[in-house]
């Protein structure tokens, strides 16, 4: 299978769909659940698939253990080539991944606008024209409205997508009246699209709690496969 038949088959297709056609230029979108539970894998897939279509992308880590977040990339890459029988797959992972830089960060005293230095930096000095950002582990009790809106001010201002994973440190994490998660109740107004990762039987539902004009839409038919860690159609 050729990129372009691939991309026209990606679930991702019918999110982008759910969401009035994914997220824009200039928007935060969010991907909330409790630790291990799929954030990681759900943002790489998204990073992926992005990649495919020829865009640039900058994954920014917080892991304590960065060198896990290639093989993420890498697992990734080899289910979607297995799944989709990718032609020529070596060939295309040496493609793709020369449009992708990994950023590593330390938790402790490293604040957003820090990152947005760093990015800017790599954006301008580097010279590397990123069409999306993923933001892996921040820890989300540190994060201000004011914050938010100055990330979500940049990316406006460079074109960017940039995408968030959100911990729900809680075991029986606490949501309102619109599914949003209670650590994200003062900054809904940045976020553009919030999915929430909900374990369901043997699979992990995406849940919409809301779309780019802020509704919440019917059930997006996606979960992730937790053989595979794809985000794939529900049966």
């Amino acid at each position: 299978m050729v990129k372009r038949e691939l991309n026209r088959r990606s679930p991702l297709r019918a999110l982008e769909r759910s969401t009035r056609g994914g997220l824009g230029r200039g928007e935060l979108g969010a991907i909330a659940a409790r630790k291990g539970v799929g954030k990681t894998a759900c943002l790489v897939h998204i990073a992926m698939d992005q990649l495919f279509q020829g865009k640039h992308v900058i994954h920014v880590s917080f892991s304590a253990n960065p060198s896990h977040i290639i093989d993420w990339y890498e697992n990734i890459f080899t289910e979607i080539s297995k799944e989709h029988h990718l032609d020529a797959a070596m060939e295309v992972h040496d493609e793709v991944i020369k449009r992708r830089i990994i950023m590593s960060f330390n938790q402790q005293g490293t604040r957003l606008p820090q990152v947005i230095h760093s990015l800017q930096s790599m954006i301008q000095e580097g010279n590397f024209l990123a069409d999306c950002i993923i933001v892996d582990g921040y820890d989300f009790t540190q994060v201000s409205a004011a914050q938010l809106r100055e990330i979500r001010e940049f990316a406006d201002a460079r074109g960017l997508r940039i995408w968030f994973s959100v911990t729900l440190r809680e075991a029986q994490p606490s949501y309102d009246e619109r599914g949003v998660p209670e650590i994200l109740a003062g900054l809904l107004d940045e976020i553009a699209v919030l999915i929430c990762l909900k374990p369901e039987g043997k699979q992990i539902r995406l849940e919409l709690v809301k779309d780019r004009v802020g509704e919440r839409v019917e059930d997006l038919r996606l979960a992730l496969d937790p053989k595979t860690l794809l985000i794939a159609a529900q049966a």
